[in-house]
């Protein structure tokens, strides 16, 4: 079994297309905590608290060490927030919900959601308001806004979009169905990209990860059972913990924030679902 520690950067929660951060980054490393606590000391890194910012102004550029140091033993995935949005339309109005929506486990649907891309913010923004936990209009208004929309796009991928399944999953989510993944919580794809990369498909993984109230128990549970591999867990299990107590942690921290502002620099420890964000895939 591998442990891997784990963080993100860019998290809006479900202001996913009205935040300033238009990227999700998921860091993640699979030093020791020695290993992680020599690296911090040889950086000549603050303990307890990295911070993108300041380290990239930090004179002498201490990236290129860093990224070094790191090669081989670290990963990034990046989610691009207005992607993430039209995988999830796919996903999850035109398809079954499952806890494998937005990641590589369904790629058949891609396509669609790259039109929606290509069809602008409103119908997006639409989605978004039918299936927001909070603030969200009446039902019937928000259902005829989404309609009205997809008729304007006149779209053929957006046919199959029944308003009988809509109505179905929403009143679901609103009955609290667990069995349908939360539609604007990206870190749960994203732990899961993270998982397979490590994994390559065989190896089980410990999680050890920042404290995120996404990551309930539940969730992971059927996100572990997703996650099987021929009868094998790839997950095997999460712990969450403070990430001014663990240094791999504060590492993972440090990198996804270097990714969300400076995707480039991290192009051979990254992957990503996302067509908007020029890196390399896995």
């Amino acid at each position: 079994m591998l442990e891997i520690a784990c963080d993100e950067s860019g998290f809006s929660g479900t202001n996913l297309l009205r935040s300033d951060a238009p990227v999700i980054t998921h860091a993640s490393v699979d030093l020791t905590v020695d290993e992680a606590a020599t690296l911090i000391a040889s950086l000549r890194l603050p303990p307890h608290e990295l911070k993108s910012g300041p380290f990239l102004r930090r004179a002498g550029d201490p990236l290129p060490a860093l990224l070094t140091a790191l090669r081989g033993r670290a990963h990034v995935h990046l989610i691009d927030k207005r992607y993430f949005v039209a995988t999830r339309i796919v996903d999850l109005l035109l398809t079954a919900p499952t806890y494998a929506a937005g990641t590589s486990l369904t790629p058949q649907h891609r396509a669609v959601a790259l039109a929606l891309l290509r069809g602008g913010d409103q119908f997006l923004d639409a989605f978004v308001d039918l299936v927001r936990p909070k603030r969200r209009p009446p039902l019937d208004v928000a259902l005829a806004r989404l309609f009205r929309l997809r008729d304007s796009l006149a779209r053929a991928e957006l046919d199959g979009l029944d308003p009988a399944h809509v109505r179905s999953i929403v009143t679901r989510l609103d009955n609290d169905d667990r069995s349908i993944p939360p539609p604007l919580e990206p870190l749960l794809p994203a732990l899961a990209e993270t998982v397979l990369f490590w994994s390559r498909g065989t190896r089980p993984i410990h999680v050890v990860h920042d404290e995120q109230s996404a990551l309930t128990a539940d969730r992971l549970t059927r996100l572990q059972q997703v996650l099987h591999s021929a009868g094998r867990p790839l997950l095997t299990g999460l712990t969450m913990v403070d990430s001014r107590d663990d240094p791999r942690v504060q590492l993972a921290d440090l990198l996804a924030g270097i990714a969300r502002r400076r995707p480039e620099s991290v192009t051979a420890l990254s992957s990503t679902t996302s067509p908007a964000v020029d890196l390399a895939p896995r």
